[in-house]
């Protein structure tokens, strides 16, 4: 337990935080990388170029500071991040490098007086201990599955599926041929790439595009202008290939009864965790499922024709599609411009329909806003974001 002056102080330091916290990120991954270069390995340093990265600590740090006598409160955040870091296989000694130069970067931009930085200290190496005990009862639930396993396994891919001009499948089977540890739909897997061209091991994160098997995974990756994994795996990786996986991971999943109301609401390449869902639950589902799509045309609208014929399994499905930009010879969609959810007959008449959002940021601000507009608690809406965690609101 903290003591009641380390929480005084350290929350005193919020609105500071507030105001450097960008620049206290950046000065802290700039000399966390200097004095320990392997860590280049485990960070995503496309996130480091775009600053992404610093953004997600700079709210994670004031958050901390700024909730510190309420911890309750950032438990969801835990959540998700210890979810992250399972699949990353962060490990303790990783908390006291990353804890050694964040207070370092504290003592050097925030405050050098020793009052503030026993406070941080103390503050710190508690939030550390949350994360190691919660990584760890992770990684035991998923070492004790049927098919489970701690850290990375060998897979091959088994196929690879063009769905658009802009997103392909890939499908992984373990090379033990052994039983693979089944997943909520929603979740993702990790998968570790260090190819001759990389500079250094990379790292990401992709949801699994298809209901739970106890075979194979199956992750759909858009292909980024200027990202260097979806690049290689679009262009250079092959069937027959072999990858290393972590297990299935995240705390953004269906969990509702069969007789909850839901709508799975994605634009781009969200689609993936939405397209896992509906896969589990279409023929199975006792109350209205709503599918609803926004993508620019037929181009880049990955899954139709399955996601169509999914449909057709189940009458409680009804369909959405928007098309922003849709081409001359495209009909298979309902709505021209941005998602409306106001077109949607019946969707935020029912109190108990749970609500499932992925998709670019923009997007999915301009979605729950408009939820929340028509009168949904937050408490109904659930969403994940690709990349470092943001807040929607």
């Amino acid at each position: 337990m903290l003591s009641s002056q380390t929480i005084e102080i350290v929350k005193s330091t919020a609105p500071l935080i507030a105001r450097i916290g960008p620049a206290l990120a950046a000065h802290f991954y700039e000399r966390m990388f200097l004095h320990h270069p392997e860590l280049k390995d485990i960070f995503n340093m496309s996130n480091q170029f775009t600053r992404a990265q610093h953004e997600a600590l700079f709210h994670a740090v004031y958050s901390y500071a700024a909730h510190i006598d309420n911890l309750e409160v950032l438990l969801p955040i835990v959540e998700k991040i210890a979810q992250k870091h399972t699949n990353f296989n962060i490990t303790p000694t990783m908390y006291a490098i990353v804890g050694e130069n964040l207070l370092a970067s504290i003592a050097e931009m925030l405050s050098s007086e020793q009052t503030v930085l026993n406070a941080w200290t103390e503050a710190y190496h508690v939030l550390a201990q949350i994360f190691i005990n919660r990584e760890e009862e992770i990684y035991r639930e998923v070492e004790s599955t049927d098919g489970g396993w701690r850290g990375t396994r060998q897979f091959m891919l088994v196929s690879k599926v063009k769905e658009s001009d802009l997103i392909t499948s890939f499908i992984f089977a373990p090379i033990d041929d052994k039983p693979v540890t089944c997943y909520k739909p929603g979740q993702y897997i990790g998968i570790y790439l260090h190819p001759e061209q990389f500079e250094y091991q990379e790292i990401r994160q992709y949801s699994l595009s298809s209901a739970p098997n106890i075979k194979t995974y199956r992750i759909s990756v858009k292909r980024h202008p200027q990202g260097i994994v979806s690049r290689y795996l679009h262009n250079h990786l092959n069937v027959g290939d072999t990858v290393k996986l972590a297990p299935p991971s995240g705390d953004f999943f269906l969990d509702v009864n069969k007789k909850t109301p839901i709508a799975l609401i994605s634009g781009g390449i969200g689609l993936t965790p939405m397209l896992s869902m509906l896969e589990s639950i279409v023929n199975t589902h006792d109350a209205d499922i709503h599918w609803l799509h926004a993508a620019e045309n037929s181009q880049h609208h990955a899954f139709g024709d399955d996601i169509n014929h999914l449909i057709q399994q189940n009458p409680r499905v009804k369909r959405g599609i928007w098309y922003n930009k849709p081409l001359i010879s495209d009909k298979n969609f309902d709505y021209y411009g941005f998602i409306d959810l106001s077109l949607v007959e019946g969707l935020t008449s029912h109190p108990a329909r749970q609500f499932y959002l992925c998709g670019p940021i923009n997007f999915m601000q301009a979605t729950v806003q408009q939820l929340v507009c028509a009168g949904i608690t937050k408490d109904n809406i659930h969403y994940e974001c690709f990349g470092p965690h943001k807040m929607i609101n």
